[in-house]
């Protein structure tokens, strides 16, 4: 849990000392090379810490299949944590670095929602009071994350806009909450797999 808040805010440090950027069309993975862009990578390794020990954790428990999208998740943050994204505005001639950054990064946000839906059962039967909540930003994860992947197509193919309505892109705004909502699932995530280890110390007792 301490490791995911220090993430977001982190990530909320970067957005008010970056005011220069676009909030609403450009990604924050280029926040990197404003003020204090050692914070993103230092975020991501932070998330990327917290899910590895929830993958960890949750051991035979829950279903293998969401094990290895969590696991996929993990390493996605990892390796994009490790290699930054290009500066913005270099959207036509990626960088090997941006090329690897944004196909982790894809990957791990088509991972999360998938280990969401397969590990939600499990997560709530060991923490009952959390079921709605899970449901709901699980629920919330597969909608923005489908949303963003709409955005990232776009401006891969043409730049920041939309070219069938020439309305500027929002992916920036829309990757803010696939974050927001992922960190929130992976918080719920971990409360409900401590009250599993609180069950497995009671029964041992």
């Amino acid at each position: 849990m301490a490791l995911v808040g220090i993430a977001g805010l982190a990530m909320a440090v970067l957005e008010a000392l970056n005011s220069e950027y676009e909030l609403v069309g450009e990604t924050i993975s280029r926040y990197v090379h404003g003020t204090a862009g050692w914070l993103l990578p230092a975020a991501l390794l932070a998330v990327g810490t917290a899910s590895a020990v929830l993958t960890i954790r949750l051991g035979t428990g829950a279903r293998r299949a969401g094990r290895a999208a969590l696991a996929v998740w993990t390493v996605g943050i990892l390796v994009a944590a490790l290699f930054p994204a290009d500066p913005p505005g270099q959207w036509g001639r990626p960088s090997p670095s941006e090329l690897v950054h944004g196909n982790a990064a894809f990957l791990a946000f088509a991972a999360l929602p998938t280990a969401a839906v397969l590990l939600r059962r499990a997560l709530a039967a060991w923490r009952p009071g959390l079921r709605t909540a899970l449901s709901l930003f699980t629920a919330a994860s597969v909608t923005t994350t489908a949303a963003l992947a709409v955005f990232l197509v776009d401006v891969m193919h043409g730049g920041p806009s939309l070219g069938a309505v020439g309305a500027p892109t929002l992916v920036g705004l829309v990757e803010r909450l696939v974050i927001a909502v992922d960190l929130g699932w992976i918080a719920l995530a971990t409360v409900a797999m401590g009250s599993r280890q609180e069950q497995g110390r009671d029964r041992r007792a």
